[in-house]
């Protein structure tokens, strides 16, 4: 950890021996695979959006 000088925030340094990069795993858009029965509603729920606040 560093101080800066002026700023309200340390820096975070590496610790020595690791590597900095972030590990992002790869991601799949695709929605899950939709398995068994089918009820009559099903379509609708899935295609509910639910509202953002």
């Amino acid at each position: 950890m560093t101080r800066v000088a002026g700023s309200r925030r340390a820096r975070l340094e590496p610790v020595p021996g690791t590597d900095p990069s972030p590990d992002i795993p790869a991601r799949d858009d695709a929605p899950p695979a939709r398995t068994g029965k089918r009820g009559e509603n099903d379509e609708r729920l899935w295609g509910d959006v639910p509202p953002h606040w």
